[in-house]
């Protein structure tokens, strides 16, 4: 028998451009057919198909326009000031959002959090905030202060000064500006009584801790646009958060209802292979920059939709850890014997288990969502649909 030597395998596969109203499960389908003979690949069950969370928006031209986002903010705020909290520093993910949400309002009260936001993004620069003493999760700064201890500060990456841009960005969609930075949620209802919070991961605490503090009105972004407003795109579930630029006047939401895509998928798969592989739709996957120290965290889940063989997380041993404990006096065939042997007979819940330490404790959706992310990449690769083999292979597979 040739000895394997591939373990996990992860292809971008080319589609065509996809387009509303195109049938995704059918073009995902047909791509993964050719690309595997192309390839001469061999299906197995529980190989993956995963899909960006972007074409399957397109496909369903889930799209809404800066002038649906204001008119939701009327609908569900009263006249005067607005509080935006917590936003990210993002041209493709929040500016087009803070458009509508300005266009929607008499004046916006824009509460960055310092010395970044809750992506990574820095807002100053960390040796002048050490030598100015201030305290981030205390002291509330107001425009000038800001400007007088950190004078004019770019994002080290896009060159913009966010504070300046997204100022000027409410001001040119007609609403009043003023701007302070800190960390406590409530410090924004000593300004306006109405709040929309635009942090993520954290957003249900921030509502939380508002509505205690006394607000009247407090909504996240995945409150806006969670039913259609003048026939335009909208995600009940999640909203803005999730959203893309699309144009200087429209975003790409989240998709929605992508349960039946992959079950589709799926099942079109099966008919045609025999086999029975999973499928997911991913968007941003869950890793952190070393350089930027930005999270690659923008969306609300790293997938919105998987088949049932992708629950769960990982049940594995550390190889390493019983090579230098258990089998530490072994070497050559005895050590490998020895270890597919503990491998075939692991427990099937490792929690706790000192030779599990060290794996990663994470969702296989998020795992299997960060190296689909790496491997379509963000720009012109044009493989917004990945395959990926011997994922859940492991030491003794053949």
């Amino acid at each position: 028998m040739t000895k394997r030597m591939i373990g996990t395998a992860s292809y971008g596969v080319r589609c065509p451009v996809i387009r509303q109203g195109d049938d995704l499960a059918e073009i995902v389908t047909t791509s993964i057919l050719e690309a595997a003979e192309y390839g001469k690949l061999t299906f197995h069950d529980r190989d993956i198909v995963a899909v960006t969370e972007s074409i399957v928006a397109r496909s369903q031209g889930n799209y809404a326009s800066v002038d649906d986002i204001a008119k939701d903010v009327r609908n569900k705020t009263h006249a005067g000031a607005v509080g935006v909290i917590f936003p990210i520093l993002s041209r493709n993910r929040f500016a087009i959002c803070l458009r509508g949400i300005a266009k929607g309002a008499d004046k916006i009260v824009l509460m960055f959090s310092y010395p970044s936001d809750e992506v990574g993004n820095s807002i100053v620069d960390l040796e002048k905030l050490y030598a100015s003493g201030l305290n981030p999760y205390t002291d509330v700064l107001t425009l000038e202060k800001y400007r007088e201890i950190f004078g004019v500060y770019k994002h080290q990456f896009t060159g913009i000064d966010y504070v300046d841009y997204y100022a000027s960005l409410i001001k040119e969609s007609g609403a009043e500006c003023e701007i302070i930075f800190a960390f406590q949620p409530q410090t924004i209802l000593k300004y306006t009584d109405q709040v929309i919070n635009c942090d993520i991961h954290t957003r249900q605490h921030t509502k939380d801790v508002l509505r205690a503090a006394g607000a009247k009105i407090v909504l996240g972004l995945d409150d806006i646009l969670t039913y259609s407003v003048n026939g335009g795109g909208y995600n009940e579930k999640y909203g803005l958060l999730g959203s893309n630029k699309a144009t200087e006047d429209t975003v790409k939401l989240f998709p929605r209802d992508c349960q039946g895509l992959v079950e589709d998928i799926q099942s079109r798969l099966l008919a045609k292979t025999g086999k029975k592989i999973e499928v997911m739709v991913y968007g941003d996957g869950a890793f952190k920059d070393p350089v930027g120290k930005i999270w690659e965290l923008a969306d609300p889940v790293v997938s919105p939709a998987y088949t049932s063989g992708l629950r769960g997380t990982p049940n594995e041993l550390k190889l390493k850890y019983l090579a230098d404990n258990d089998y530490k006096d072994l070497k050559g065939e005895e050590l490998k014997e020895a270890i597919k042997s503990s491998i075939k007979t692991k427990d099937s819940n490792l929690v706790g288990n000192m030779a599990s330490e060290g794996t990663t404790p994470r969702q296989l959706t998020d795992l299997i969502g960060s190296l689909c992310d790496l491997t379509s990449g963000s720009g012109d690769k044009g493989t917004p649909v990945i395959f990926i083999q011997g994922y859940f292979d492991n030491y003794t597979t053949e």
